[in-house]
């Protein structure tokens, strides 16, 4: 009789805190769903290349979307420099407008980001370039050239190599030529072509080695304007 309620007693702690998962009517706890996130704004105003007629200058963009409905804020850059090195002016919040007083007869490069209200960010959307104006100013420098091959951080293989730019001025009647610096050092001293009026150059290459260059954009009326540097790599 004792060995029959023993049994008993163990059958019943077996039940209480044994497999409840196979019951088939427990449901199974959905796993948390991933954050995605926000989609990258795109730029509305100033237009690329503009030239502005003041030096308070109006931004906006398009707003981003995302996935969950997260809320979002967005961040501005408002830079000297098209590597966003000498920032002048940034904004974090939620509308999709900004309005910054800036430096007169300046080069400025813009760009926005998304971040949701989980902290996942957007990457930055492209980038646009303007000008604000000066008081009787005649001449505008070139904007810094962009660049087009080799990618950044490229690794290409010995023989010749394609450097491929562009640039742009807001003065339209500016013709502009190109000064291009390249080597083993960085930044690059050897200036291998100069007053070029293409937008490409042709170098031989080694294997094993790290290249930088950069472009100096010159208007013809005394105004340059330096480009960054950009580098690749040989296999």
């Amino acid at each position: 009789m004792k060995n029959f309620i023993y049994l008993s007693i163990i059958s019943l702690v077996f039940i209480s805190c044994g497999g409840g998962s196979d019951d088939p009517d427990t449901p199974t706890p959905n796993p948390p769903s991933a954050n995605t996130a926000p989609t990258v704004p795109t730029l509305v105003g100033p237009v690329d290349n503009k030239l502005c007629l003041d030096n308070t200058v109006s931004f906006q963009w398009n707003r981003a979307t995302d996935t969950e409905n997260d809320a979002i804020t967005y961040q501005i850059q408002v830079a000297k420099d098209n590597a966003f090195s000498q920032i002048e002016k940034t904004f974090d919040g939620a509308d999709n407008t900004a309005s910054f007083v800036l430096s007169k007869n300046t080069a400025y490069y813009w760009r926005i980001k998304a971040t949701d209200a989980k902290g996942l960010a957007s990457a930055y959307s492209s980038t646009f370039k303007f000008y604000t104006s000066g008081d009787a100013v005649v001449n505008h420098l070139p904007f810094a050239p962009d660049l087009v091959a080799p990618v950044l951080n490229a690794a290409l293989n010995a023989g010749t190599v394609s450097l491929k730019w562009t640039a742009s001025d807001v003065d339209a009647t500016d013709v502009l030529t190109y000064d291009i610096y390249f080597g083993t050092t960085n930044p690059p001293t050897a200036k291998i072509s100069e007053n070029k009026s293409e937008k490409m150059l042709d170098t031989a290459i080694e294997s094993g080695k790290q290249y930088f260059w950069r472009v100096v954009a010159k208007d013809g009326k005394g105004g340059e304007t330096i480009g960054q540097v950009w580098k690749f790599k040989t296999n």
